[in-house]
């Protein structure tokens, strides 16, 4: 995991966001130990205490499961999946709406705009 955060948001949801990305993408697997929260915070960069908080919160949210001198796994829920895609999909979807609006573009504007990205990128891949 990279060592570089964000300041506008806490490392330890940034931390919580990039697990729930490798389980998107299907590098952590339902099931699979998540490494611990020692050798996370090694990884990050960051304070043991920080990656135990990403992991209670990814706990209380149903998405990884400790066991008691085994380990912090990944929920064993194949639906799992299709709900953080959905949930981060949401979230990206705000943001991104959130930052045009605030440059003042309109709900049209934005659909068209990003029709356009997306046709321009399909045709400059081919």
């Amino acid at each position: 995991m990279a060592k570089d955060f964000e300041a506008s948001k806490p490392i330890y949801i940034q931390i919580t966001e990039k697990i729930f990305q490798r389980i998107i993408r299907g590098e952590l697997k339902p099931g699979e130990k998540l490494p611990s929260v020692r050798e996370m915070a090694v990884q990050s960069g960051v304070n043991p205490n920080t990656v135990q908080r990403s992991y209670a919160e990814m706990e209380r949210m149903g998405v990884v499961e400790t066991k008691r001198g085994q380990g912090t796994f990944v929920i064993e829920r194949e639906s799992i999946v299709d709900e953080l895609k959905h949930s981060m999909q949401i979230e990206v979807i705000g943001q991104f709406v959130k930052s045009m609006e605030e440059l003042g573009f309109t709900k049209q504007q934005m659909v068209s705009g990003l029709k356009n990205f997306l046709e321009e990128g399909e045709q400059g891949e081919h």
